[in-house]
């Protein structure tokens, strides 16, 4: 007896030692945030020296900044769809094939689709408290407006706070509209046309100058009032149907109060994690800024260098500043990876009379939102802070992606279950410095469901070769961008195929400003049959991926699929911010 409790008290203090060591090898935190429509040249650690972003600043200075991030698609719905599953968009069935490239209303039934994967569902399996509080612009239903198919709640998050669709101009009185402009001017004259169609007829048989059947008076009023319900109902009353608020699977508000929308999110961020304090948490705080039409909050007014913009951005970096105050006032920094990011590059075509410039700056690179394979449109800000375990100030100059997030956050959280397979790869090496090498050799960037551009980072050599098979057509000609359309489009007469391909080297040539050919670069014949090749292969990848999620059939509105507070269609009600 004597020689077991010899041994007892021998051994209690290595198993009492084991047990605090597993107890300290906690799962980290995550803190995501995620701006919208931000262009990389907007941000201070990025270059620019006319707006103000110390906390975003603080957070690179701190921690680990990338510099060569790549979103997987140049517009919210295709880029956040990939961000979430680590996947190229076209995988789901999140990329569109036509006109229509993001979701249009909520009570259209397409969206992620159900049997998807995302990082917060694999994390919500080993452990971790989820939430979402944003923008999710993903979908909500398929079938009927209960079934919330396509929301956050269905993807793995425990809460959900925020804009199940987007931030947009018909959400603030007077900023006109930004979803399908031309459809509506168009169903808009056809109301009109027959109406003054029917007017004249009735005018004519009143005078009794041509005897008009009384049944074709009645079939044109039907159409006239078809018409109009056409144009009208899903159209004219978009700030009811698409500008709510969202809390879990309820709506608390419609349509949204913008005044004080910024800060009612930092406050459900907050109170989000300090609920989970003592437990490992994954918070996405996905930003309704600085997408147009910007917002007008009285505290940052007139604060920037930049206009109305510059406003939006500097109170943007506060929300951080906030949300990262937060976090370490909670004894949390050590034990949380923070992740800043935007979903794509600034909007450059985006202006209003009211506020001159609404869209952001893109640095030195070339192009911007929608369009297509240009790197301003793709190459974002991409910087994670995680004192103690990433070192400060360290600069990642190696292709990296949105996409790879989830395998990142898969590793972090210890998830070692069968997945299907990725486009993204686990990051922590390159951001830890065990490795100096990306395991991104090609990348592919698409425009909508359309492959327009494809990058090689040969193993030999440091060149980023970006190869371009389709560009968009600029209009007017000569512009950097599509101002006569606003956006622009993928496909057909829309865009010029290449060829041979446009090539250019990214390492000399950031801006895409020198096409090279076989005259300046020796291996010009071996690029463009590597890049061909491999999106052969990328192709031949794709089998088996989910149907189309953006036709005109799922993106158009349906009555009984949109989501109401209240009775249908008597939908309104504000939330209780006491």
């Amino acid at each position: 007896m004597r020689l077991i409790l010899l041994a007892r008290l021998l051994l209690f203090p290595m198993l009492a030692s084991n047990v605090a060591g597993e107890e300290s090898i906690r799962k980290p935190n995550i803190v995501l945030v995620m701006a919208d429509d931000l262009g990389i040249g907007d941000v201070g650690c990025y270059g620019n020296n006319t707006i103000r972003t110390p906390n975003i600043d603080r957070l690179a200075s701190e921690g680990v900044k990338l510099t060569q991030h790549i979103a997987a698609a140049p517009l919210c719905t295709p880029s956040r769809a990939a961000f979430m599953t680590g996947r190229y968009a076209v995988r789901s069935g999140m990329a569109g094939s036509g006109a229509v490239q993001v979701i249009l209303f909520l009570g259209g039934s397409g969206g992620l689709p159900p049997g998807e994967t995302t990082f917060a569902k694999r994390l919500q399996q080993q452990g971790y408290t989820t939430g979402l509080v944003g923008k999710w612009h993903l979908g909500v239903s398929c079938e009927h407006t209960g079934d919330h198919c396509h929301h956050p709640n269905q993807h793995g998050f425990n809460f959900f706070y925020g804009l199940p669709f987007t931030f947009l101009n018909d959400c603030v009185p007077g900023m006109g509209t930004s979803v399908q402009a031309g459809l509506q001017h168009a169903l808009r004259n056809m109301s009109v046309l027959l109406a003054v169609g029917l007017f004249t007829l009735v005018c004519v048989r009143a005078r009794g100058l041509v005897d008009i059947s009384l049944w074709l008076l009645v079939v044109l009023l039907s159409l006239s009032v078809l018409a109009v319900a056409v144009w009208y109902i899903p159209f004219g009353l978009l700030p009811r149907w698409n500008c709510i608020v969202m809390k879990d699977q309820s709506v608390v508000e419609q349509p949204m109060t913008v005044e004080t929308l910024p800060v009612r999110m930092l406050t459900e961020a907050q109170r989000f994690i300090e609920r989970n304090a003592h437990r490992p948490f994954l918070l996405f705080f996905s930003l309704a800024h600085v997408h147009a039409p910007l917002f007008r909050t009285a505290a940052f007014a007139g604060r920037s260098r930049q206009g109305r913009y510059g406003d939006d951005v500097e109170e943007m970096d506060w929300l951080v500043g906030e949300l990262t105050k937060t976090v370490d006032s909670l004894g949390l920094a050590n034990d949380t990876l923070i992740y800043f990011a935007s979903d794509h590059g600034g909007h450059l075509e985006d202006s209003h009379p009211l506020i001159d410039q609404a869209g952001g700056w893109n640095g030195i690179y070339r192009g911007g939102k929608a369009m297509g394979g240009w790197e301003g449109g793709i190459r974002v800000p991409g910087i994670f802070r995680w004192p103690g375990r990433l070192a400060a100030g360290k600069v990642v100059s190696e292709p990296t992606s949105l996409m790879d997030l989830y395998p990142t956050l898969k590793y972090l959280a210890r998830d070692t279950q069968p997945d299907r397979p990725l486009d993204g790869h686990n990051l922590m090496p390159l951001l830890e410095g065990t490795v100096d090498r990306s395991e991104h050799e090609f990348m592919f960037h698409y425009c909508g469901s359309h492959l327009h551009a494809a990058r090689w980072h040969p193993a030999d050599s440091d060149s980023i070769f970006k190869v371009h098979f389709s560009t968009p057509n600029f209009s007017p000609p000569g512009a950097v961008g599509c101002y006569d359309t606003q956006i622009c489009l993928c496909h057909g007469d829309h865009v010029t195929h290449h060829d041979p391909p446009l090539l250019y080297d990214l390492f000399q040539d950031p801006s895409e400003s020198r096409p090279l050919g076989p005259d300046t670069e020796p291996r010009y014949a071996e690029v463009l049959r590597q890049a061909a090749e491999a999106a052969y292969r990328h192709r031949r990848s794709l089998a088996g991926k989910q149907p189309d999620q953006l036709t005109w059939e799922k993106i158009l509105w349906r009555p009984w699929l949109q989501p109401c507070c209240g009775t249908f269609p008597f939908c309104g009600c504000k939330e209780d911010t006491r």
